[in-house]
């Protein structure tokens, strides 16, 4: 079973799979995920003191359409009774988009993409890649980054538990970013774009599937709202 760092990771065919139960291993996600196309390689970042995963993963498929219909048969799949969390990867994300952006500022210079998202994944599912902002000749950090969330409660979590508190011994600033397309400003989190998610969130299908004996994944029919 093939397995591919992030920074080597095709992200326009890539899922990231979240809210994983601990009985989760790379073999059962495997064989959930091939149900939506041929897989190159499966990640899941492991606790370094227990060794077990920390309840997500990343699949890469081997085409970009893959991805696209995995996301859409894949989310929320029920597998050991959780609903597993299924989004591409990549920046062309707006559908999945729905405004819990985070500024994290005053990140020591050696806080990278990985390590801003193990640290802020314990929150709830993340919908690409953390970006750092960095110096385009020389590579290195400028201080600052972005981290989208899935959902306002789990970027509402974000802030509360970490702005303010120390990451590599330097102490981070973490809020909502400013609108890129909106007024001079505004920042997202408004009651407007939690009123946007919450009707998106209502309208997504649900499947059923649970793991029977041997790790092998059971189907069952969508139905919508």
């Amino acid at each position: 079973m093939a397995s591919a760092n992030l920074e080597h990771r095709n992200q326009d065919a890539t899922c990231y799979c979240g809210n994983l139960d601990e009985k989760v291993t790379e073999e059962i996600l495997w064989e959930l995920m091939l149900q939506a196309g041929p897989i190159q390689s499966i990640y899941m970042p492991k606790d370094k003191v227990s060794g077990n995963h920390q309840g997500y993963g990343f699949v890469e498929f081997r085409g970009t359409d893959d991805a696209d219909y995995a996301h859409k048969v894949m989310n929320m799949v029920k597998v050991y009774g959780k609903p597993i969390r299924v989004n591409k990867a990549s920046q062309d994300r707006k559908s999945m988009e729905v405004g819990a952006n985070l500024f994290i500022g005053g990140l020591d210079p050696d806080v990278d993409e990985k390590l801003l998202y193990d640290t802020f994944s314990a929150f709830g599912g993340i919908i690409t890649t953390p970006k750092i902002m960095r110096d385009q000749d020389t590579g290195l950090s400028k201080g600052f980054g972005f981290v989208s969330f899935e959902s306002f409660e789990a970027s509402d979590m974000a802030i509360d538990c970490m702005n303010g508190q120390f990451l590599c011994n330097q102490q981070i600033n973490v809020q909502y970013a400013y609108k890129k397309d909106g007024a001079q400003g505004e920042r997202h989190g408004s009651q407007a774009e939690r009123i946007l998610a919450a009707n998106r969130a209502t309208a997504r299908p649900h499947q059923n599937f649970g793991v029977g004996p041997g790790g092998a994944i059971e189907g069952g029919g969508a139905s919508g709202p």
